[in-house]
């Protein structure tokens, strides 16, 4: 019987595509454009949320703790201006209109 070799899964971070940079969480970060300016975008896996709760301001509902999603803020913001947004609303911020309207029950935050 051969040693076991202990080997890191998911291969080297020098492979990741171009424009893309690793991060403690293990997804990639990346610079979209978007309304005229330069957007840094993280996915967040799931089980890498810190236990907060956000709300998506593409839908204006919560993100509950544990569920994957996506940090994007300008690239030349700061700490301040990241916002947590659904991976389905950050895909579809380009159809969406500029007024979200809330539902009747929906929360006041």
């Amino acid at each position: 019987m051969s040693p076991r070799h202990n080997r890191p899964k998911g291969g080297d971070k020098s492979s990741a595509p171009a424009g893309e940079t690793g991060d403690r969480y293990g997804g990639f970060g990346r610079t979209e454009s978007w309304q005229g300016e330069d957007w840094s975008v993280r996915h967040v896996a799931g089980a890498a949320a810190d236990g907060k709760r956000y709300r998506c301001p593409g839908c204006d509902q919560e993100i509950p703790s544990g569920v994957p999603h996506v940090v994007a803020w300008p690239v030349h913001g700061g700490v301040d201006d990241r916002r947590h947004w659904h991976k389905a609303c950050w895909n579809a911020k380009d159809r969406r209109t500029s007024r979200v309207q809330r539902s009747r029950n929906a929360p006041r935050h």
